[in-house]
């Protein structure tokens, strides 16, 4: 909870500097897959954040998986593929570069890939009255 608090106090420190008057916003905020931020805690988080400088908060999450693509043989795969632990999934939520550590090419078995997609968390869009 502590990780998804920090993530709307940034969001909302973004807001306030877009709309410093605003009485009421939409916020829609996309969320990569590698960030593994849980939704409820994070829109419930921004929206009292909003609330306690007196503005009233819409805020639409969207999710975006993560893609993972092969420097060796070029493959691309779905972190929702792959079958993780619990316990891993906690390790890259907290820090999603350790992703490297706990996956390899499901084709050739390399450890060398990126991430093309669903890393990170960010503002698209932010509307106000």
């Amino acid at each position: 909870m502590v990780h998804e608090w920090a993530l709307a106090e940034a969001i909302a420190d973004y807001v306030f500097k877009v709309a410093p008057n605003a009485k009421r916003v939409r916020v829609v905020v996309r969320l990569g897959e590698l960030q593994a931020a849980d939704e409820e805690v994070l829109k419930f988080a921004l929206e009292e954040i909003m609330k306690s400088e007196g503005v009233e908060c819409d805020v639409a999450l969207k999710r975006e998986d993560c893609v993972l693509k092969c420097r060796k043989c070029g493959h691309e795969w779905l972190l929702k593929e792959v079958g993780l632990e619990e316990e891993v999934r906690e390790a890259i939520h907290f820090v999603p570069e350790v992703v490297h550590s706990y996956l390899k090419c499901p084709k050739c078995g390399s450890r060398d890939f990126e991430v093309i997609k669903g890393r990170g968390v960010w503002v698209e869009e932010v509307s106000w009255e």
